[in-house]
C-alpha cells in the first residue's frame, strides 16, 4: 500500500529558523539600555510567542490546502468583523499611538486585526483568482479582486493606518501579476494613485498626465477604459489637497519629515534622524552585540518594534545588515520557488502572496529606517516584537511548508 510521506522543506525551514534566532537575539539586545525599561524582558515574551508559533505552524502544516481554501471565506469574514470592531474599541501603540489599530478591552491590547486581514486577503484573492479560466484582461475584471483587497484596506485606512493599507494594495498588485495580468493593465489600474501622489507638484502631475496619454495611445485599451483612467487621474489631481487635509496630523508630519527631517528634528523628524545616526555609526562590523550607544542611551525610539533594524545596523554593522537581508532574500526566493512548483493555482497564488507581503514589510521597514520611505509603523518580520504579527507569520510558514510538500512530486514522497 502506498502512503504519502510529507517532510518539512529544509530549504525553507533553514532561513526561517535563522531569522527567528537572529531576531530574538536582536530583541534581547534592544532591551539592554543604561536605564532599564520594560523592553529589557520583552525578549522572554517573544520566546514564549515563538514557542506558540511553532505549534501553530505545525498545525497549519497538517492542514490540507483544500481545507484551507474551504475555510478562506470564513477567515475573511472574521477579519472584516474584527476590523470594524477595532474602529470602536481600538487603540494605538508605538509610533502609531494616534491610530486605532489594536483590539483593546479594559485597557489591555489583544492584537492587531490588520495582520489577520492581510492573511485573509491573500487567501481570498488566491481563491478567487484560482477560479478564473484566463488572467484578467480588462479593468472590469479587476473589480472583484479590487474589492477583496479594498474593503479591508479602507477599514484599515480609517483607523488610520496608512502603512498597512499600502500593504493591502501591494498584495493585490503582486498577486494579480502572478495570476498572469498584463503589466500594462496593472500600470493603468495603479495610475490614479500615481496621479494622486504626483498632484502635490503641479509640474510632476502635468508630466505624468502627458506620459499617461502617450501610454494610452500606445497600449490602446477599450475607449471607455481610456476615458475612465484619464478621468480618475484628473480627479486625483483635484482631490489631492482634500486628501492631504484628511490625513491625521501625525501622518502629515511623518510625510513632511520624510522629505526633510531637519524641519522638525525634535518631534516628527526625531525618529528618522536617530535611526540614521545609529545605522551610520555601525560602520563595517558594528559596535558589538548589546553595545550600541544610540540604543543604550535611549536616543533610538521604538527600538524593539518599528526601528529594530537600526539596532542591527548599529551593533552588527554592514556585515550584520547584509546577513539579515541575505536571509530574507533566500526566504523570498524559496517562497517564489514553492509558488512556481505548486500543484494547484490556489496554493501557487497563496504562496506568492505571502512572499509579497513579507517583501513589502521588509522593504518598507528597512526603507523607513534609512529614510528611504516615510515612517508608517510597519514591523520587520521575525525581528519586531508583536504576538499577533508573529502568529500570522508562522501560520503562513506552516502553510508554505505544506504547499512545498504538496508540490515536490509524488514520486519522491511515496513509500511502500
Amino acid at each position: 500500500m502506498l502512503t504519502r510521506v510529507r517532510q518539512p522543506d529544509k530549504a525553507l525551514v533553514a532561513p526561517v529558523g535563522a531569522l527567528a534566532l537572529y531576531g530574538l537575539a536582536t530583541l534581547y539586545s534592544a532591551g539592554q539600555t543604561d536605564v532599564p525599561t520594560f523592553v529589557a524582558t520583552i525578549w522572554q515574551r517573544q520566546l514564549l510567542w515563538l514557542g506558540l508559533c511553532l505549534v501553530v505552524a505545525a498545525i497549519t502544516f497538517r492542514t490540507s490546502p483544500r481545507m484551507l481554501e474551504w475555510a478562506t471565506p470564513y477567515v475573511y469574514g472574521i477579519a472584516l468583523f474584527l476590523l470594524l470592531l477595532t474602529l470602536f474599541i481600538g487603540t494605538g501603540a508605538g509610533t502609531a499611538a494616534g491610530s486605532k489599530s489594536w483590539i483593546a478591552i479594559g485597557g489591555r491590547r489583544f492584537g492587531q486585526p490588520a495582520e489577520l486581514a492581510k492573511l485573509a486577503v491573500i487567501l481570498m484573492l488566491a481563491r478567487w483568482l484560482a477560479t478564473l479560466r484566463q488572467p484578467p484582461t480588462m479593468l472590469r475584471d479587476l473589480i472583484v479582486p479590487g474589492l477583496i483587497a479594498g474593503v479591508p484596506g479602507f477599514l484599515v485606512l480609517k483607523q488610520p493606518d496608512l502603512g498597512s493599507a499600502i500593504v493591502f494594495a501591494a498584495i493585490l498588485f503582486f498577486m494579480l501579476f502572478w495570476a498572469g495580468t498584463k503589466f500594462s493593465l496593472l500600470v493603468l489600474a495603479a495610475s490614479p494613485v500615481i496621479g494622486l501622489v504626483l498632484a502635490f507638484s503641479t509640474v510632476a502631475w502635468g508630466v505624468w498626465i502627458a506620459v499617461l496619454a502617450g501610454l494610452l495611445l500606445w497600449w490602446r485599451p477599450y475607449l471607455w477604459e481610456g476615458f475612465a483612467i484619464m478621468g480618475l487621474n484628473v480627479l486625483g489631481g483635484v482631490l489631492a489637497l482634500p486628501f492631504w487635509n484628511r490625513l491625521a496630523p501625525y501622518q502629515q508630519n511623518r510625510l513632511l519629515a520624510f522629505l526633510n527631517p531637519d524641519v522638525d528634528p525634535r518631534a516628527a523628524g526625531w525618529h528618522v534622524i536617530q535611526s540614521k545616526v545609529a545605522v551610520g555609526s555601525g560602520g563595517l562590523l558594528g559596535k558589538g552585540f548589546t553595545e550600541g550607544t544610540q540604543k543604550r542611551l535611549a536616543f533610538l525610539p521604538a527600538q524593539h518594534t518599528d526601528f529594530i533594524f537600526a539596532v542591527v545596523g548599529e551593533e552588527m554593522g554592514f556585515i550584520g545588515v547584509s546577513i539579515a537581508l541575505a536571509l530574507f532574500l533566500i526566504l523570498l526566493l524559496r517562497c517564489t520557488r514553492i509558488a512556481s512548483r505548486a500543484t494547484d493555482s490556489f496554493s501557487s497564488l497563496a504562496a506568492f502572496g505571502l512572499a509579497a507581503s513579507w517583501f513589502v514589510h521588509v522593504m518598507v521597514n528597512v526603507g523607513m529606517t534609512l529614510n528611504l520611505m516615510p515612517i508608517t509603523g510597519i514591523p520587520l518580520p521575525f525581528f519586531s516584537y508583536g504576538g499577533s504579527f508573529m502568529l500570522i507569520s508562522w501560520l503562513a510558514i506552516g502553510a508554505l511548508v505544506r504547499f512545498s510538500a504538496e508540490g515536490r512530486g509524488r514520486g519522491e514522497h511515496l513509500a511502500v
